[in-house]
């Protein structure tokens, strides 16, 4: 590598021969640890994309000297290492107030699903081997048996999500016919997943009944032939229809399927396990009622009120179950070992329904105490007003979180926490923005909301993670400085 000296005559941009060669670069002592560590072939890859992009800066003249000292080469290619071994997948502070954030992950594992997975998945596991015979075993036995206990059904199986559950019970129960559901519970969720088009992709006809208010009985009667294939309720978990409303519930509508010989099959989506209603939330149907009230097949999710893994879970009479297990679509949707491992951890927590307000982490944060939410913005206030004056002032608040992922979607969580707030009139926007992003860019990176020409930052899933948070504080008020 040129001396600093020697390039003295070129002022203080770089030229070309100020360049060091790859060889000269990789000799260097931060980069020979590098290479001691991760190997000649990411590290070599590194330094070479470093040294093309030197090159265009020095080319274009937009290069000083300093950036190619020793120290400051050093420094360029420990930070290009570093971020290409960084995982795409990050952990995160959920500050937004949505407990179940679908795009922050969902549920919350809990420790015993956690301690479950490390200690079956760094070796062989009994996935498909029954101990017992020493033969092949199915993977549904693992959680089947719970799964039937907790709600009740006679059978059960598991798949890759709730979509999947949906949709492999529509394709091995009525494809190739009809299957009929009232047009006000023709469902869209997250990613434009819609009713109508899952039931085309199932290969089965949707009839619709009723209108996008009221549906009635007779209109599940009239609309019965030959043709039909099963009657279909969807829990309207996303949105809520108000006012001059009926609709059909699955104690009156089981009796009119089960008469003309017809399976009854409810998509719950969040189904819940328990009564959410002893912790003083908002009642959600579980499949346990669905299946005492006559349905014969019922459908939801893992990871939502669950507090599991992703999960499509299917539980109901063996006879259906048994034609969902067997249809061929089953393997292409079933859940690998380690989403199994977790749902089953999950699932024993419920055997042990007294504490599960302390062992599921979901649970837990729905059920936090709102004088405890607002102490610990009290406590963070000042700390976080320093790091981000002048330029911001910061404010305890009331705040109304929400469950989440489509559950119980008009209700709210009373809550607190902090706004952040532009000191000055102009450009209160811009301003915003580039707070949440530099707290984005966090090395654990800090998601809030910005509403009303403010960024909230809900503390309700900031339990236990306080001091995550003020650590982080210096290095926030660096990237705004």
């Amino acid at each position: 590598m040129a001396a600093p000296e020697a390039s003295v005559v070129h002022g203080t941009k770089a030229v070309p021969k100020d360049l060091p060669s790859i060889d000269k670069l990789l000799r260097l002592p931060a980069a020979a640890a590098l290479l001691q560590e991760h190997g000649h072939s990411l590290v070599a890859g590194e330094a070479r994309a470093l040294l093309d992009g030197l090159r265009a800066l020095v080319l274009a003249q937009e290069l000083g000297l300093d950036a190619l000292q020793p120290a400051a080469l050093e420094a360029a290619l420990e930070r290009r290492v570093a971020e290409r071994l960084q995982s795409r997948m990050r952990a995160v502070l959920n500050l937004t107030g949505t407990v179940i954030h679908t795009n922050l992950g969902r549920a919350l594992l809990a420790d015993a699903a956690l301690e479950r997975l490390l200690a079956l998945m760094s070796g062989p596991n009994n996935l498909e081997y029954d101990l017992e015979s020493g033969g092949r075993g199915d993977r549904d036995d693992l959680v089947e048996g719970l799964l039937c206990e907790l709600t009740g059904a006679e059978a059960a199986t598991v798949v890759n999500n709730n979509a999947a559950a949906v949709l492999l019970s529509i394709a091995a129960l009525a494809r190739g016919r009809e299957v009929i559901v009232s047009r006000g519970e023709l469902v869209e969720i997250g990613g434009a997943f819609r009713m109508p088009d899952v039931m085309a992709s199932a290969g089965a006809s949707l009839v619709e009944v009723g209108t996008t208010n009221r549906t009635h009985a007779r209109d599940y009667e009239g609309a019965i032939n030959e043709r039909t294939a099963m009657l279909m309720k969807v829990h309207t978990s996303n949105y809520q229809v108000q006012g001059f409303t009926a609709a059909v519930d699955e104690t009156t509508l089981a009796p009119i399927a089960h008469a003309r010989g017809l399976p009854l099959v409810t998509d719950l989506g969040s189904g819940a396990l328990v009564d959410l209603a002893q912790w003083g939330l908002p009642p959600e149907p579980m499949p346990q009622q669905m299946l005492v009230a006559g349905c014969d097949v019922v459908t939801f999710s893992g990871d939502k009120l669950l507090g599991g893994p992703q999960a499509g879970l299917i539980v109901g009479r063996r006879e259906q179950i048994q034609r969902i297990r067997k249809f061929p679509m089953k393997r292409a949707l079933r859940m690998s070992k380690l989403p199994l491992a977790a749902l089953e951890a999950t699932l024993r927590l419920y055997l042990r329904p007294e504490r599960l307000a302390q062992d599921l982490p979901t649970l837990r944060l729905l059920t936090r105490p709102l004088a405890e939410i607002e102490a610990q913005a009290q406590r963070l206030a000042p700390a976080l007003a320093r790091a981000l004056a002048p330029r911001y002032a910061v404010a305890v608040a009331p705040m109304l979180g929400q469950i989440g992922s489509g559950s119980l979607p008009v209700e709210r969580l009373p809550s607190a926490g902090l706004t952040i707030s532009p000191v000055g009139a102009r450009g209160v926007g811009s301003a915003l923005e580039r707070l949440a992003t530099a707290l984005r860019g966090l090395p654990l990176p800090v998601i809030g909301r910005i509403a009303e020409d403010r960024l909230w930052l809900d503390c309700r899933c900031l339990d236990g993670r306080e001091a995550e948070l003020l650590r982080q504080l210096p290095a926030l008020s660096e990237i705004l400085r």
